[in-house]
């Protein structure tokens, strides 16, 4: 059976292709990270956070005009922050060893892992009410 009611269009998001491939490149960065903190490889998993994070950075910058898009932006770049933190706490061994008498090295990961999600639960509860608030709102 077919629906005759003609539904609004949705609205695009459109990236253009250097971008895209940016962001591609980004996950290839951040993959080559991970599996060099998976195998052990210190100097290379180290490295590699430098070209992660400036691109992770670099797309939430170019994202901001938008709010969707630069929360979720910024949640990416500080869960790399937290991985990385996380990655090194590993490597040089201090990953149980107690930091601020209050939490270990592994641990300190969480500061930018709730960074991140403090900026999700911002978004959600209260920007992207605000902005389905204006769009069931006539302007006069």
């Amino acid at each position: 059976m077919t629906n005759n009611l003609q539904e609004p269009p949705e609205s695009l998001y459109s990236i253009p292709a250097k971008y895209r491939r940016m962001e591609n490149l980004h996950i290839v960065f951040w993959i080559i990270k991970d599996l060099s903190w998976c195998m052990g490889w210190t100097i290379m998993g180290i490295g590699m956070i430098i070209p992660t994070l400036f691109v992770a950075i670099f797309i939430a910058w170019r994202t901001r005009g938008i709010a969707s898009e630069l929360a979720h932006n910024l949640a990416v770049t500080f869960w790399i922050c937290a991985n990385s933190t996380w990655m090194i706490m590993e490597f040089i061994k201090r990953d149980n060893e107690i930091f601020f008498d209050i939490m270990t090295g592994k641990q300190l990961s969480m500061i930018p892992f709730t960074l991140g999600s403090l900026i999700l639960l911002h978004y959600y509860l209260i920007q992207r009410t605000q902005e389905i608030r204006q769009k069931r709102t006539p302007t006069l």
